[in-house]
C-alpha cells in the first residue's frame, strides 16, 4: 500500500492493491483510475512485500518481478532482501530498483554480460563451494557467509558466459548499473 501513490503517479496499472494499510488510507475502488481488487491484510507480524509474495503463490503464479522493493529506509530494505531467500523455492522472484536487478540464484547459473558488467553475489546465509568462471575475481571453491564474507563489487571480464555453481545456501545475484547505464 505504501507505493500507491508513486504507482499512480507513473500511470503504473494494477490489478490488485494489498496490504495493511498503515501508512495510506484504504481507498475506495470508485477513487482508483480502474477497476482494481482491493485485499485488506491487516495482519502486522508480515510486512506487505511478504503478503503480497504470498497472495501470488497462492493465486498460483510462478514469478514475479518486485518494483521499488529496496526502498528509502534500511530496515524495509533488509527485510525485503531475506524474503527473496525465504520464498525463493515457491516463487521465482526478481527485485528491480533505479540501480538493480536483484534474485536469488540457482546453481548451475550462466549468463552472458559485457565486460566490465557490476554483479555482486551476496549470500543470505552460509554457502557452500563457490565456483565461478569468467568474472574478474573468480570464487574456486569458497563459502560465503553473511556478514562475514560477500562477494560484492565483482565484474564480468566479457570472455564469455559468467558461470556459478555452489553446495547449498541462498544466494543473491545483484546486477548493479551505475547513474550513466541503462537497464534492459
Amino acid at each position: 500500500d505504501g507505493a500507491l501513490k508513486r504507482a499512480l503517479s507513473l500511470g503504473i496499472r494494477f490489478d490488485v492493491l494489498l496490504g495493511d494499510f498503515d501508512s495510506q488510507l484504504l481507498p475506495h475502488e470508485d477513487s482508483l483510475p480502474q477497476p482494481v481488487r482491493i485485499v485488506h491484510t491487516p495482519d502486522q507480524e508480515k510486512p506487505d512485500l511478504a503478503k503480497a509474495i504470498e497472495f501470488l503463490i497462492n493465486e498460483g503464479h510462478k514469478a514475479v518481478n518486485i518494483l521499488w522493493a529496496t526502498g528509502r529506509r534500511s530496515d524495509h530494505y533488509m527485510t525485503n532482501m531475506s524474503l527473496l531467500g525465504r520464498y525463493n523455492n515457491e516463487i521465482e522472484m526478481v527485485m528491480i530498483d533505479d540501480h538493480s536487478r536483484i534474485y536469488p540464484l540457482k546453481s548451475g547459473f550462466r549468463k552472458q554480460y559485457p565486460e566490465n558488467s557490476n554483479i555482486s553475489l551476496i549470500p543470505l546465509n552460509k554457502v557452500e563451494n563457490i565456483i565461478t568462471k569468467n568474472l574478474v575475481w573468480n570464487l574456486n571453491g569458497q563459502p560465503l557467509e553473511y556478514p562475514q564474507v560477500t562477494g560484492s563489487s565483482n565484474r564480468a571480464t566479457g570472455e564469455g558466459i559468467v558461470q556459478i555453481d555452489f553446495d547449498s545456501g541462498v544466494l543473491l545475484m545483484m546486477e548493479c548499473y551505475d547513474l550513466d547505464y541503462e537497464i534492459n
